[in-house]
């Protein structure tokens, strides 16, 4: 029997498996159609994003790549309290949606940009991993929501700094998307152990600081020419 924090339990009660190959369906294909969308267009921080329409449907369908696979257990849990599926779409459509509104923001505020910005927004995002509000999002991102919307919020505010990383380093890098992703994913689903949390904050402001004072040592950070 697997752990109920995930979701996954046998006998009575048992989780609706649609629910699972509905979520994980649509991370997957959002992958496929992701990275073949984004083949090409990595420049580092020289990245532009491109018209709006076609930098919406990209940001979509990363943030259902990257984020619908650590909302597998509440979406299970959510599809096994009510039943019917129809509230699984619901669901993961609401959630989906606050990321969008995330998206808005990055296309209003987002400007190609140097090692310099790149690297004071991965310390910052560094600094945020070490707050109270960033542990206390990530407790309330790991249990059950009642609406997608409140899930999204609550994952928004704990992983928003690992998204700024991407944003700042190359929001359109198909190796740091993957990275940001496993890393969204083990703290969404794994309980938060001081040695690692630390550990991680760490390397990310360490990173911060190497980006600034040797950009050209950090893969893919700096155009070619």
């Amino acid at each position: 029997m697997v752990s109920p924090r995930f979701g996954v339990t046998r006998g009575r009660g048992a989780p609706t498996p649609a629910a699972l190959t509905v979520t994980l369906g649509i991370a997957a294909a959002s992958w496929v159609v992701a990275l073949r969308q984004m083949s090409g267009m990595d420049m580092g921080v020289a990245t532009r994003l491109g018209s709006f329409g076609f930098f919406l449907v990209q940001w979509v369908l990363m943030m259902a790549a990257m984020m619908l696979p650590g909302a597998v257990p509440v979406v299970v849990r959510r599809a096994r309290a009510s039943r019917p599926m129809r509230v699984v779409p619901l669901f993961v459509g609401s959630y989906l949606a606050v990321w969008t509104l995330v998206g808005l923001a990055v296309y209003a505020l987002y400007r190609p940009h140097g090692s310099v910005a790149a690297g004071a927004i991965a310390i910052a995002a560094g600094v945020y991993e070490f707050t109270p509000l960033k542990q206390h999002f990530r407790r309330c991102c790991r249990e059950s929501a009642g609406s997608g919307l409140e899930f999204g919020l609550y994952c928004v505010g704990s992983s928003i700094g690992l998204m700024l990383v991407l944003v700042g380093l190359s929001v359109m890098s198909i190796a740091w998307m993957a990275i940001i992703a496993a890393l969204v994913l083990a703290q969404k689903l794994l309980p938060g152990k001081a040695a690692v949390d630390v550990s991680l904050a760490l390397a990310i402001v360490g990173l911060g600081v190497l980006i600034i004072v040797a950009p050209t040592s950090v893969p893919g950070l700096m155009p070619s020419m």
